[in-house]
């Protein structure tokens, strides 16, 4: 039966499903921890025909915010003409004029919100402490995250891959905004699959939330679907390295009256499990290719950027077969 626990055993969660200690004291990569050079063999064994799948949406400052949840993009074009290059050269009338432009860019963002991105472990604190400890005043400096920033995943994730299509167990194109995954949705989906999630894995979960949002638009009060934390016991026995989903993963609402219960998953993934998350992967092109495929696995790759300090990273997943 489907369940959502109290608040009471919702809390417990943070002591009965932590990996803090479980690496050492001063760990930092949390449940990256599960991919082991074995691991990524493995998942390079599972590429076997070369067909790439990008997960990521767009970067696009005409339309920043597709989720309208806050995200900012800006950019400043920097031109160099034929005059602008022969001044800054120093050329004079006898060198003749520059046959060559230029041009460079400032882009600045907020990486959390609409866009596909990383979530590193110094994102979420609870009770004034990050995973493993961490004190959250260490990482809310004007100087950035002083530990758990998102440079710490500098090796990239690379594991298997697993889709999970929730939508088609009932013989829908979609949830509906709002809408809790459960684990049993989770197993009904694999068995459906005939596919396992395991240890090590990255964990996709598809909601059909982008081809929902393109067909009928957001919903006016942001409500969208995704797991539900009851989810979380699973995730942590499964021993999930990575989890994703075409929105930001926890359901919304989270089915708690508690304001500071609104996001579950993200406060006992990243605080207690550090279990790391990329929220609003693109995934309607890796659904499809999975259907027609016949295949629900495949080789995941994403190569955050190296920024220290900070608590996100835009990133392009892929997904190869």
């Amino acid at each position: 039966m489907r369940k959502l626990p109290s608040e009471d055993e919702y809390l417990a969660y943070f002591d009965t499903l932590s990996n803090w200690g479980r690496w050492g004291s001063d760990d930092k990569l949390g449940t990256l921890n599960l991919i082991t050079p074995a691991t990524r063999a493995a998942a390079a064994r599972v590429a076997t025909e070369g067909t790439v799948v990008s997960l990521s949406n767009d970067m696009d400052p005409a339309h920043p915010d597709p989720l309208e949840r806050g995200t900012v993009l800006l950019r400043y074009m920097e031109i160099h003409d034929a005059a602008d290059l022969k001044a800054r050269h120093h050329m004079t009338e006898a060198d003749g004029e520059p046959r060559y432009g230029g041009i460079r860019e400032f882009v600045g963002m907020i990486a959390h919100g609409s866009n596909t991105h990383l979530d590193g472990l110094a994102h979420i604190s609870w009770q004034d402490h990050n995973y493993n400890g961490f004190p959250a005043s260490a990482n809310t400096t004007i100087d950035g995250a002083a530990h758990l920033s998102v440079h710490q995943a500098s090796e990239g994730i690379i594991s298997r891959g697993v889709l999970l299509d929730i939508p088609a167990v009932s013989g829908r194109p979609w949830l509906e905004p709002g809408e809790a995954v459960y684990p049993e949705d989770l197993e009904a989906a694999e068995e459906r699959q005939g596919v396992r999630v395991a240890a090590g894995d990255a964990l996709l979960l598809y909601t059909g939330n982008f081809g929902r949002i393109r067909s009928q638009g957001p919903h006016p009060e942001l409500h969208h679907p995704g797991f539900s934390a009851a989810c979380m016991p699973w995730l942590r026995e499964r021993d999930i390295a990575l989890i994703s989903s075409d929105n930001i993963n926890d359901v919304f609402p989270s089915g708690f009256a508690a304001k500071d219960l609104n996001i579950p998953v993200h406060c006992v993934a990243l605080v207690a499990m550090g279990l790391w998350m990329v929220d609003n992967m693109e995934l309607e092109a890796l659904a499809r290719t999975c259907r027609e495929k016949g295949r629900w696995d495949f080789m995941f790759a994403m190569l955050p950027w190296r920024l220290v300090g900070v608590t996100s990273s835009p990133v392009n997943p892929v997904a190869i077969f």
